[in-house]
Parts: C-alpha cells; structure tokens; sequence
C-alpha cells in the first residue's frame, strides 16, 4: 500500500466531527454556497473526481482493517484515500427524501444541486442542469468517464445525461452517444437498442460510431489503444450482472480492472488543455445492498488501487492536478461490531471466503440445484461452506458453527431450495431482503463472526468522507454537503461562473 506522510488523518477526523456536532446542535439546516470555503487560485489542469457508490466510513475502515489483519499484528494498514492531507464529512441528503439514492446523489456530486430521488441532472422542475464534466468539455479539456457498473447507471449517467428518471436506460446511452465527451469505460449498456423504451430512439452504438466513438470490447483491444485512437466506449468482455464489471475477487486475468480502465483514462485523455475523469467504484454498493461484507472490501480496495493510479500522475504533476474522493451515500448500515462478539474483532476470517455471494448463488448454488431437483439435503452444504467460506460444521476455532448458526442456515437453506418469494414488510424480508435466502445467511453468520454486523439491505443516512489532495485540496476539510462538493470542484476547475449561471444563482 502506498504511504503519504501528512498531518495525523484522526486529527482532521476529529475537527470534522467536532464541527459536525457543533453545526447540529445550533441548527437543523445544511450548509449553504455563502458558507462554504471555495478555491480562488490558479484553475487545476488535471481534475479526478473519485466516486465510491455506497462507501462512508464503515466501507473505508472495514477495508483497511481486513488489510491489517492479513499483516498479523504489525502497523496497520492505511488505504491510500484516507491518507489525504484534506478530510471532510459531507451530507447526502436528496430534495425529497432524507435516505438519497445514486441519481439524486450523483445529480448533487455533479451539478451541485438538490433534486429528487430517481433523477438525472435536471432540477426538481425538470429543468436541465450543466454538469462539472460538460463544463469541463466546454473548456476545452478532454472528459472521461469511468464505472464498475454499467456506464449508464445513474452514478455515471448524472455526469454526462439529463433524463427525468434513471430507469430511462435507452435515453441515457443516447445521450452517451452524442455527448463528445473522449472516454467512457468500464461495465456496459442496459437498453442500447431501446427494447424497454417506449419510444426508441435507435441504436446506440451505432449512433456513437457515427459520431466518431471507437468501440472495444475486449482486453487485447483495450490495451493495444493509444492517443491516436480517438474518443473510445470501452466495455469490459465479461459483463455477468446488470451489465457491470465481475466482483474484484471473481476477476480472471482476461478481465479489465477500475485500475486498469483508470490508467488507460489518463494514457488517452493527457493533453495540453488538461482533462476531467471521473472514475465511480459502483459495486460497492451492490455488495454492500447483499450484505456481503468480503465483496464489499475487495472493491473498495479494487477502487483505492484506482486512486493509486491517479496518485502517481499526480506526483508527476503536483501543481496542476486535483485528486477528490467521495461517496454518495451509505448502504447497508454496516456496523464495525457485533452483539455476539461483543469487543472483539476477527478480520483475518474474512479471507476464507473465496467468491462473492453473486457467483455463489448464480453459479455454484444454480449448478446444486440443478443436479439435485428434489433431493436436495442441507447436508451437502457442510463441505461446500467449508470449501468457499471456511465455515465448519464441527471443530473448534472462530470459524466453527454453533448450533443455532445452522439451524439459521438450514432454514435458509430449505427456503432457498422452495424458491419462496420473498416479499417487503415480512419477516423473512427482514432476514435474507430480495435475496438468495442460504446465501445471504452465509454471508451473515461469516460476518457476524468477524465482528461486523449490517442493519439494511438499502442505502443510510450517514454522512460519507470526502479526501483530496492537489490544487484547492484545503478547501475540502470539514462539514459540508454534497452539493458542495461539486461547488468546490468547480472553483478548482475555474467553471464556478458557469455554475452560478447554470442555477441562477
């Protein structure tokens, strides 16, 4: 892991939380522009806005102590985001809900407005909104967009679209399509031919290769590609779920990585007028909605490899570039402690958990299934769960299972083998929520003995961290909202004008 030697991060931590409680306990509102610390040097040529969908501190510090544990009790291991010199909290509330979703946070983080949940850069009035990337491109500075997801999921979709809902999949790759923008990298397209739309508008792809897009769609292509390749939509060949990149732990070598995508941004879009990437770790989230704590820490580490890259360009270039790194919301209520192991915390047992919970329920679960329709036994899950999770049915150690564990797993399991819907407002909801009922539990009981424990399978209200470091780096200290995030990347990319005119402000 890379090391910075800056100002103690826990110092920062505690004035942000001090300023956080001071601002609570004097008022209920947020911070507003007037009150907000902007940039007011020099513009950054080189601008990374780092977004970790559904990481705050509990995905951070989670990640960081599975590292540590895996170094047997020597010094701990600092992911290289929360070693930034600049530290903030920041509020993600949308403008009509308290608990955010990825298109109104993603609409915060890139225009620096409110707006509901649900929608893509425009206003709660449906007015449309300039994005930070579309000012950067009217700059004259090259744009890339990158996401583990699919690159017209909301996350992404909010820098570079403007559509009243994010469920409108076929109209944001439209708006891919003839955006101008040089980058686009990582999961693929949900709706590129408009089967779902009620009024399609052709085929994307083809559109963007009339307007001048290079398509790559495998790895060999993706790294034979240079400065003269032109603007690029790069998707990685194995795409398994929702169109997104694998789990970081199920990659194969033919598959791409964040990194990877990242360090290709840089290669294609460095030129004399700078550039704007902004590169989104999106299956963190989706981990952190299954509960699958092991899932959730290989992508977060996946996505501070990513910012690894950005930090070695940015040591070439010191003075011209910023690097700032959020997330947009919390998910699952990731707790770092758990009733049943009281103070105590097991880290190092993560590492026995050898696929995530999509591989297990879609692969090796589907594979069990289909080779024993109607003889199914929970017996035949002993060896499996020792095999993919470490989890023993006798034995002794952290990792052997109590009595009331597998009664836990055996019913999940039966459920599981029933295929009984589950539905909202139910127990069982409150148990495995929309998925696999066996796997989910495994995942749990696995958690649960590692201290770590989840209290929803949606998204939270907690505030999330946001890092930099580079040009204007200072002025992201503190407690602020998320909208203000993208107020003060705006100063440092010398577009605050165009905002202000963008909102009438």
């Amino acid at each position: 892991m890379r090391k910075i030697v800056f100002r103690s991060f826990m110092a920062k931590m505690v004035t942000a939380c001090f300023l956080a409680t001071a601002l609570l306990l004097t008022a209920h509102v947020y911070p507003v522009w007037a009150e907000t610390a902007l940039h007011e040097g020099t513009p950054a040529k080189y601008t990374f806005f780092f977004i970790g969908d559904g990481m705050a501190m509990s995905q951070r510090t989670a990640a960081e102590m599975y590292m540590s544990s895996k170094e047997k009790g020597s010094k701990k291991v600092l992911l290289l985001m929360n070693q930034f010199p600049a530290q903030g909290m920041t509020t993600t509330h949308a403008a009509n809900r308290f608990i955010t979703g990825s298109a109104a946070a993603g609409t915060a983080l890139a225009c620096g407005i409110k707006t509901n949940i649900n929608y893509i850069s425009v206003d709660p009035d449906f007015k449309t909104v300039k994005t930070m990337a579309e000012m950067a491109k009217e700059k004259g500075m090259k744009v890339g967009i990158v996401s583990s997801v699919s690159i017209d999921h909301a996350t992404p979709a909010s820098f570079y679209a403007h559509q009243p809902t994010r469920k409108m999949y076929h109209e944001i790759g439209m708006d891919l399509a003839k955006s101008g923008f040089d980058y686009f990298a990582g999961g693929g397209l949900k709706d590129p031919t408009g089967k779902k739309s009620k009024k399609p508008l052709g085929d994307t792809l083809r559109v963007a290769k009339k307007n001048g897009y290079r398509i790559v769609e495998n790895r060999r292509k993706f790294m034979a590609l240079t400065k003269r390749s032109g603007k690029v939509i790069a998707f990685n060949k194995n795409l398994p779920d929702g169109k997104a990149l694998p789990y970081h732990m199920d990659n194969t070598s033919e598959d791409i990585t964040l990194a990877e995508f990242t360090k290709k941004g840089i290669e294609l879009l460095d030129n004399s007028k700078g550039f704007f990437m902004m590169v989104e770790g999106g299956k963190i989230d989706w981990a952190c909605h299954a509960n699958d704590a092991v899932a959730s820490i290989k992508d977060t580490l996946a996505f501070d490899e990513a910012i690894g890259v950005a930090y070695d360009f940015y040591e070439k270039h010191p003075d011209e570039t910023l690097i700032v790194v959020t997330g947009d919301h919390e998910c699952g209520g990731l707790t770092l402690g758990f009733a049943g192991t009281a103070y105590a915390s097991h880290f190092d047992i993560l590492k026995n958990q050898k696929v995530s919970f999509k591989v297990f329920t879609n692969k090796i679960m589907a594979e069990y299934k289909k080779a024993h329709a109607g003889k199914a036994q929970f017996e035949d899950m002993i060896p499996i769960l020792k095999k993919y999770f470490g989890l023993e049915a006798a034995g002794k150690g952290q990792l052997a299972l109590k009595d009331y564990e597998l009664a836990e797993l055996r019913r999940a399991f039966i459920q599981s083998m029933a295929e009984v819907k589950i539905n909202k407002g139910t127990a069982d909801y409150l148990l495995y929520g929309g998925y696999d009922p066996f796997t989910v539990k495994i995942t749990h009981v696995l958690n649960r003995k590692a201290g770590l424990a989840w209290t929803s399978y949606s998204h939270t209200g907690v505030p999330v961290l946001t890092s930099a470091i580079g040009v204007g780096a200072e002025t992201f200290n503190g407690y602020y909202d998320n909208t203000d995030v993208a107020k003060k990347l705006m100063a440092v990319m010398g577009a605050l004008g165009e905002m202000k005119l963008a909102v009438n402000w």
